[in-house]
């Protein structure tokens, strides 16, 4: 179970971040800002991920 959870993931937080690429490429962003978009980004999804994780393993 949990080698498939996190195949799941890897390839969520891939297309995550190639979505966020699109986006920083489509508005513009500076390079300085990029960091912290797609920093903020990961760390928000990867809480999700985990969150999502414990309430399939304790239910």
């Amino acid at each position: 179970m949990i080698s498939i959870f996190i195949l799941f993931s890897v390839f969520i937080l891939f297309y995550v971040n190639k979505m966020t690429n699109s986006l920083c490429l489509q508005k513009e962003i500076p390079e300085e800002s990029q960091r912290k978009v797609f920093r903020t980004i990961n760390v928000l999804v990867t809480i999700l991920l985990i969150s999502s994780y414990i309430e399939i393993l304790f239910t």
